[in-house]
């Protein structure tokens, strides 16, 4: 929020500085996120007025004015603007002023000069060169009561200062200048100068009939009829000038008023074009397929979610949030209806944001606006009407006050010693009396205890911990002592059969991968296409349309980071990202770290595409395969061992696509994009994926000394032919599973053969598969003996459980 000092100090001026006044504001919870002067620095810039203004005689575009400065002998101005005439007021800058820095950031200093000829004994300014604005259509123009040679900045009252406040949402009551003043006087002691709101004098009896049909969105209702006012009438400068300085712009007077008492006193209202309203009004709830066009120009679908004000043919605005178009007030408004309201925040909250834009008034609701003052608010802003749009036939109505649904304010108590130990520094009891008292809160004491009925300001006043938060604002934050945490510190160790997310990290960086991090929130064809999920957990508000959804897989992040390098033409793209999946799971329950009915595990995910090295002279440009990939799988598991199989994924090639499986668990996929979404998202060649378990990949053998023979090993190389349709998971099973006395030590496969035709050997659809055997014997040298029966143990288990036979 914000706001100009001398706006605050009107209410109250407590004497500190502005500075002190800002570090007293944010010491107590209501940070000033910055202070900006005003105007920037600049002297000798007096009011000064046009007397004559004549045509150059060698330009078409400029005039020789003669101004007053109030010092008794008229100056010689030569000036472009044109809006130069007789007659007004503008700001002069003398010789040897100074203009703020210009884009160079140097001072521009006025000197007496020529302009075609004729001399200029100083400049007529615009907004834009004395920087109070961006308007550069012409020389500001004063008003006509200026007084001649006053300085400008006095006139003006630019030595002032810009509070921006970054509050916090609850902080409601602190969103309008009289409650930060409120605030600074009970921080500082400094008196507070409370508006007062006399009564309007009612001279007819005209009300407007007004039903609240929802209770649960609009507590109470306040309106007044005010007739024959002159909307064209033009707005104050001086309430212009403090709405700028709020960062608001003027529009029509009627709307400035509304406009300026919500920044003075925190209360959004809305002025109806009487004359446009059918009937009466009616508070209620959308309909579905009802539409409104806003005053903003925008026309929105409503439903039942969405609080409105309609009347007997349409709806006429968005409750809390913004007004209709319709009964907007116009140069041809005659008759006014002024309404204030209590909208209770939940029924506001978000709801301007599934519109895509946001108000000052909706985010005032949202957060709750003072329900006990609408009737005080009109009459401050019927005065406000009857002075700046009155005229001679200008007749108010009573106010009209619907007392629907007012929220209850609930007694809150506050233990003393508890506030002495959640602050962490002694407090009496007097003390803590002593601010909430400052605050203007009701308090009664009993042992130990001060209960506090909240104000109708202070929604925020709910529980014990919130009047904490109220004593230690008071006594200020900085006056907390500094002391060290007293809680023992235990460092959580990892058990030593599981490795750390970073090592994971770390080791696919080793294998060539770069980490990513991605979103979880994802569009929701990547859920129906790459994950088979019929059914992704939707989000009720998404950040953006192509973020709707949660993600149940790495994959789609992993290939947007691929479309997105290859379309800056990236080469070759090798990325990884450990992350959490979100999955609908009955069987979750509530925890600290859990949310029931849904589970959200860590998996890390890796895509490789192009070149499987980067270029090198030494090095094919070979591209990465299955296989490629499939290792890097094998190198992230080991030293556990890794199966694959034969399976299926929704994002992958049916043919090309393997389980992982470790101990027998299932942990993830391995494989080649499905050609169909290859094809989809346009890509040259199909990039190889793998998706595993988190939990799966930490885990690791814990190393267990085994000592090294000292016996030279044996090796023996056979070549068995088998079926086409064994595996070579099946084979080294075969191979290992057979009984060698504890000989056998590993085995490789280094040859596959396939013949082009039928022979004496072989048939079609068979091949020749040549392993290596190692053997070994921890206690003895081997004899030729046992060496064949170990080799000839291992045939017969091929033989038995493949139907393999020795090739010869």
């Amino acid at each position: 929020m914000q706001f100009p000092e001398s706006w605050l100090r009107e209410f109250c001026n407590p004497s500190l500085s502005t500075e002190q006044l800002a570090e007293t504001l944010t010491m107590a919870g209501l940070e000033v996120e910055e202070l900006k002067p005003v105007a920037p620095p600049f002297t000798r810039i007096v009011v000064g007025e046009i007397k004559t203004a004549e045509q150059h005689p060698n330009a078409d575009r400029l005039r020789v004015c003669t101004v007053d400065v109030g010092q008794g002998s008229l100056l010689t101005i030569v000036c472009g603007a044109p809006n130069a005439r007789v007659g007004i007021k503008v700001p002069c800058a003398l010789v040897g002023a100074e203009l703020p820095p210009g884009e160079d950031g140097k001072p521009f200093l006025i000197k007496i000069g020529k302009l075609r000829g004729v001399e200029s004994e100083g400049m007529l300014c615009s907004a834009r060169e004395l920087k109070l604005s961006e308007d550069h259509g012409g020389l500001l123009e004063l008003a006509p009561d200026a007084p001649l040679g006053q300085d400008i900045r006095a006139h003006l009252k630019l030595d002032d200062t810009l509070f921006t406040l970054k509050l916090t949402p609850n902080l409601a009551h602190c969103l309008s200048v009289y409650g930060v003043a409120r605030e600074v006087a009970a921080l500082t002691g400094a008196p507070l100068n409370a508006p007062s709101f006399p009564a309007v004098a009612v001279s007819h009896a005209d009300t407007l009939s007004v039903k609240v049909s929802a209770p649960d969105l609009c507590g109470r209702f306040s309106g007044r009829i005010v007739r024959n006012v002159n909307p064209q009438a033009a707005t104050p400068a001086w309430m212009l000038d403090r709405l700028a300085r709020c960062g608001q712009r003027g529009v029509t007077a009627l709307v400035d008023i509304s406009n300026y008492v919500m920044f003075e006193l925190g209360r959004p209202s809305h002025i109806f074009d009487l004359d446009k309203i059918h009937g009466g009004l009616d508070v209620r709830w959308g309909k579905p397929g009802e539409t409104l066009k806003l005053l903003n120009g925008n026309i929105v679908t409503l439903d039942e979610k969405v609080g409105v004000i309609a009347d007997a043919n349409q709806v006429e605005s968005l409750a809390g949030i913004m007004g209709g178009d319709a009964t907007a007030v116009s140069d041809d408004t005659k008759h006014v209806y002024v309404e204030a309201a209590f909208w209770w925040p939940k029924a506001i909250a978000g709801r301007s944001r599934r519109y895509n834009f946001s108000t000052d008034a909706g985010h005032r609701f949202e957060r709750g606006v003072d329900p006990g003052q609408t009737v005080e608010h009109i009459e401050r802003i019927t005065q406000l009407i009857i002075d700046i749009c009155g005229t001679p036939d200008t007749a108010c109505g009573p106010i009209d006050d619907a007392q629907v649904n007012l929220p209850q304010a609930t007694p809150v108590t506050l233990r003393v010693a508890r506030a002495a130990k959640v602050i962490g520094m002694p407090l009496t009891p007097a003390q803590c009396l002593d601010a909430l008292e400052r605050l203007g809160l009701q308090v009664s004491q009993g042992e130990g205890t001060l209960t506090v009925t909240p104000p109708s300001y202070r929604f925020d006043l709910q529980i014990e911990e919130d009047l904490i938060e109220e004593v230690v604002r008071m006594v200020g934050y900085n006056q907390l002592p500094e002391t060290p945490p007293l809680a023992p510190i235990t460092a959580k160790i990892r058990a030593e059969s599981e490795r750390s997310p970073f090592a994971v990290r770390r080791a696919l960086a080793s294998l060539g991968y770069q980490e990513t991090i991605n979103f979880s929130f994802v569009e929701e064809r990547w859920e129906h296409e790459l994950a088979g999920n019929p059914n992704p957990i939707k989000l009720l508000n998404p950040i953006a349309s192509q973020m709707s959804v949660m993600r149940s897989s790495l994959l789609g992040s992993l290939l947007q980071v691929l479309k997105f390098n290859l379309d800056r033409k990236a080469p070759r793209v090798n990325v990884f990202e450990l992350g959490r999946v979100f999955l609908r799971d009955a069987q979750s329950q509530n925890t600290d770290t859990t949310v029931a009915g849904f589970n959200q595990p860590m998996r890390v995910a890796g895509l490789a595409y192009g070149p499987r090295a980067a270029l090198h002279w030494g090095l094919s440009d070979k591209t990465a395969d299955f296989f490629d990939i499939k290792g890097d799988v094998e190198a992230l598991l080991a030293p556990l061992q890794a199966a694959f199989a034969p399976a299926t994924h929704p994002s992958m090639h049916p043919g090309r696509c393997a389980s992982v499986s470790v101990a027998g668990k299932p942990i993830g996929f391995v494989g080649e994009l499905h050609p169909q979404w290859r094809q989809g998202y346009d890509l040259a060649q199909a990039p190889l994926l793998f998706e595993l378990e988190l939990d799966a990949v930490l885990q690791r053998q814990i190393p267990v000394f085994k000592s090294v023979s000292k016996l030279q090993p044996v090796e023996r190389d056979v070549a068995v032919i088998v079926s086409e349709s064994v595996t070579h998971a099946a084979l080294m099973a075969a191979i290992l599973g057979a009984d060698t006395q504890g000989l056998l030590k590993g085995a490789t496969l280094f040859d596959v053969y396939r013949p082009q035709q039928a022979n004496a050997g072989m048939q079609l659809g068979e091949k020749s598969l040549a392993v290596r055997l190692v053997l070994s014997s921890d206690t003895a040298t081997l004899t030729d003996e046992s060496i064949e029966a170990a080799t000839q143990a291992v045939l017969a288990n091929l033989q038995s459980l493949l139907q393999a036979r020795l090739r010869a």
